[in-house]
């Protein structure tokens, strides 16, 4: 009898034990999320074949007219007096210039015009404006680098 008792007493315990064990996994997992999810989610995409998918930035705004855009235009080639030069191109446009310098590095390569996140379809504006064949989201640069403008034109070497 007093064997009956203990193996009741024990199947009881494991029973309890089991359902605390089967709760703290479901908070964990609640809490925590899946730590397999990502696992899993890899293996998935490394198996469906790939497609190139370009991600644009969305603009965040109904697109701004020309005279409510301000661009930053940062000489990069090294002559004397070309963001001068480009920022009277780019006023007669009917654009704002927020600021007028040099760039931090060389730019060897094409004029670039670099947008904030929001501001693509200005900055593709403003590209196609100038005939610079190079847009792209702020690289190298800071959003409070930009003292307030949209967008900036980088003078290349190359045009």
């Amino acid at each position: 009898m007093e064997q009956e008792r203990w193996r009741s007493a024990t199947i009881a315990v494991t029973l309890v034990a089991a359902l605390e064990f089967v709760l703290l996994a479901a908070a964990g997992v609640a809490l925590l999320g899946n730590p397999l999810k990502g696992h899993f989610n890899a293996e998935a995409a490394s198996a469906a074949p790939r497609k190139h998918v370009t991600e644009r930035t969305k603009p965040t705004h109904p697109t701004l007219p020309r005279n409510e855009v301000s661009v930053l235009v940062l000489n990069g080639n090294g002559r004397a007096g070309a963001a001068s030069a480009a920022a009277g191109r780019v006023r007669n446009r009917g654009y704002i210039i927020g600021s007028v310098g040099n760039a931090a590095r060389p730019n060897d390569g094409r004029s670039v015009v670099m947008y904030r996140a929001g501001y693509e379809v200005e900055a593709r504006r403003l590209a196609r404006d100038l005939r610079v064949r190079i847009v792209s989201p702020l690289d190298g640069m800071s959003t409070r680098q930009l003292m307030g403008s949209h967008l900036v034109l980088l003078l290349g070497t190359a045009g």
